[in-house]
């Protein structure tokens, strides 16, 4: 027994803890549920902890499994890789050097084929023969509209002719020569052109309408429509006039309606204006290095926010900065046309004016030709007496009438201005606006297309119609945003069999489709009007994009159209090798669009890959994709419905220096059978024409 205090024995009994009943020295329930939750979260935590480190170190293990296996992949890439680049060096050298050969053959042979045709029309190759013709024509004395017009059609395809020779010339003095005889060529066919209107109005009265006692007229043929009216009654209450064959009208002020004048609404299919505004810009610009399709240029990018428009992130750039000091600087037709001098700043200080909307034309496109509004002095009518026909001449030859005139009297006291004249066309059936068209007027002494002083403006789209009214009587042109269709939503390029092959783009307002055929392409589109004289009619690349771009049809980028449109900003030689490949086994292997391009950086492409054989559409589940960078080719394990990017290699593949032998290793025999029979033209127009359109960039 223990001790108390002061000696005596300890009295003080134990007491158990609390809450434990001393039956045996046994654990309450509730102590004994604690202990084995307890030990159960101990176990459950022991477990998890072995099982994190088991994954941490499997995952270790595969990662140096991975590690090792692309290590061994890289090392095997290398081994091979001269073997591969000079085999992909071969098969192009050898399709370059055939198509080169083939297209010397053509251009000679279309010289000679036009050097002995006898249709009329000078050769545009001689100078001589091309003056003579110009010269023989500017003294014939024929003013009668018809034999006019029939005159004009042969030297309008001579322009036309003279225009592709231009384009292609690389020799300045050969393209200053072919310019020279394009000009005058052009001033001959209008001068022809006003001295046969000329000749109508001086004898408007021989064809006096009964109904309205004036005289209206219109004259239609391949190249032009001839509207003209003019005002013999001169009745103060006429508002204007509805060529209703043609959907052309006009409506005139009332200080007009007694003026001793005539209209005129000429419409040219073609368009010199907007070639001459093309060509001051080509003879102001200073010389550019250029890239592939539009790359690394010298142009700035705007400081103005990015705009949205209908979801198809087109930029706002209408006008653009060129880097301060660069020596290549590259204008905007607003800095060229707009009157400034841009090398020289003025000494005076720059006062604030209104902004000119002078038109951008690497932004907007004229679209359908021309149209002359005009307004002329009534030349003095022939009339007879005592059997004689008397016609008083003009030198001065036909005189527009000046309107707006500086100041309008009213009670002879109070000066106003002049009220607008209005106009209303019907949109040319040979262009397709994707959107509602602007309307741009003809700036005679800037020789520019101008947006501003147009009012009015008002578009039923179901009559294919747009009014409008002006200040003045000037030339005006319908315009569209030239990338309005860019960028692309999708794409695709598949086989229909051995040389041929159908190129699909879903654009950003309209869709489309090109079929290939070895060195000819055939378009077709839902969409009808406008595109009659395109769809179904097989022509050479080169041909079709020129029609679809002078039908309103743009899918094509030049080394301006980053500038107006987002894009994933691919590296350009990394692109350009893989429109090479993809044009040497497009008769074996269909290529679409992939979402992860805008998702793999500048330096890498993305697409869907798979072998296809026959016209039939693709699975959807028989594709691949495939990374694509400047050094090696890689398929992926991921797909298109995959949560997120990733560049981990298929397991099993292998690592490629060059595409096409990426895509070797899962071919078929017959695969690549295909690919080694492609013809030179069909691989040629393949590459030139994803080359000129950039998908794996617009999309």
């Amino acid at each position: 027994m223990r001790k108390g205090c002061y000696g005596y024995p300890d009295t003080r009994v134990n007491m158990p803890p609390k809450n434990i009943q001393k039956k045996g020295g046994k654990l309450s329930k509730a102590q004994k549920a604690k202990q084995q939750q307890e030990e159960e979260e101990r176990r459950l935590r022991e477990e998890e902890e072995a099982q994190i480190k088991a994954k941490r170190e499997k995952q270790e293990r595969l990662e140096r499994k991975r590690k090792e296996e692309v290590e061994r992949l890289e090392l095997k890439d290398l081994e091979r890789r001269e073997e591969e680049l000079n085999e992909l060096h071969h098969l192009l050298e050898e399709n370059n050097t055939a198509v080169t050969k083939w297209k010397t053959k053509a251009v000679e042979s279309a010289k000679w084929e036009r050097s002995i045709r006898c249709d009329g029309l000078p050769n545009p190759y001689i100078q001589r023969d091309i003056n003579t013709f110009m010269s023989l024509w500017r003294d014939d004395s024929e003013v009668n509209i018809t034999p006019v017009l029939q005159q004009c059609n042969p030297a309008v395809q001579l322009v036309d002719e003279l225009e592709e020779l231009l384009r292609d010339a690389t020799d300045p003095k050969e393209g200053q020569k072919y310019e020279e005889s394009l000009i005058s060529l052009q001033e001959l066919i209008h001068s022809k052109q006003r001295l046969a209107i000329e000749e109508i109005l001086k004898r408007a009265n021989k064809n006096i309408d009964i109904e309205t006692d004036n005289m209206q007229t219109v004259i239609k043929d391949d190249n032009i429509t001839l509207c003209l009216w003019a005002n013999l009654k001169k009745n103060p209450s006429f508002k204007g006039f509805n060529f209703k064959e043609v959907g052309f009208s006009f409506k005139l002020p009332e200080e007009l309606a007694k003026s001793n004048i005539a209209v005129q609404i000429l419409h040219t299919r073609y368009d010199y204006l907007s070639s001459l505004v093309r060509r001051i810009h080509l003879q102001t610009q200073a010389p550019m290095n250029r890239s592939f399709a539009g790359a690394e240029n010298v142009l700035e990018k705007t400081d103005q926010p990015e705009q949205t428009k209908k979801d198809r992130g087109r930029k706002n750039a209408t006008s653009l900065k060129s880097e301060e000091g660069r020596v290549g600087q590259i204008q905007t037709q607003m800095e060229l046309l707009g009157g400034r001098d841009l090398i020289d700043p003025p000494e005076e200080p720059i006062v604030s004016k209104p902004v000119t909307q002078v038109v951008d034309l690497m932004q907007y496109t004229p679209l359908g030709g021309v149209f002359y509004y005009d307004v002329f002095h009534l030349p003095p009518q022939a009339y007879y007496a005592r059997g004689w026909e008397i016609q008083q001449l003009l030198r001065t030859g036909l005189q527009s009438y000046c309107y707006p005139t500086e100041k309008s009297e009213l009670d002879g006291n109070e000066a106003l201005p002049c009220s607008p004249v209005g106009v209303s066309v019907t949109l040319p059936d040979s262009v397709v606006f994707l959107e509602t068209p602007q309307v741009a007027r003809w700036d005679a002494a800037g020789k520019q297309w101008r947006m501003d002083g147009i009012t009015d403006v008002s578009f039923d789209e179901a009559e294919a119609k747009i009014s409008f009214s002006m200040d003045s009587f000037q030339a005006f042109v319908l315009m569209q945003e030239t990338y309005a269709n860019l960028p692309f939503k999708s794409w695709e390029l598949r086989p229909l069999g051995q040389d041929s092959a159908l190129y699909t783009i879903n654009g950003a307002l309209m869709d489309l489709s090109i079929t290939i055929q070895e060195n000819k392409c055939m378009l077709q589109s839902e969409q009808k009007r406008g595109l009659s004289h395109l769809i179904g009619k097989w022509m050479s690349g080169p041909a079709l994009q020129r029609a679809m771009l002078n039908a309103g049809i743009n899918i094509f980028v030049n080394e301006y159209t980053d500038k107006y449109v987002s894009n994933c900003a691919k590296d350009p030689l990394t692109e350009h090798a893989a429109y090479e490949q993809m044009a040497l086994f497009s008769s074996a292997c269909a290529f679409s669009w992939s979402k992860w391009n805008a998702k793999c950086g500048a330096e890498q492409l993305v697409l869907q890959v798979c072998e296809h054989h026959g016209p039939s559409p693709v699975p959807k589940d028989s594709w691949s994709l495939y990374l694509l960078g400047a050094q090696k080719s890689r398929k992926l394990e991921m797909t298109e419905t995959s949560e997120a990017f990733s560049p981990d290699h298929y397991p099993g593949s292998e690592f490629h220096s060059t595409f096409i032998h990426m895509l070797q290793d899962t071919m078929s025999p017959d695969g690549i059978a295909r690919s080694r029979k492609c013809h030179h033209l069909f691989v040629d127009t393949v590459q030139s024409l994803l080359c000129a359109t950039r998908p794996l960039m617009f999309s």
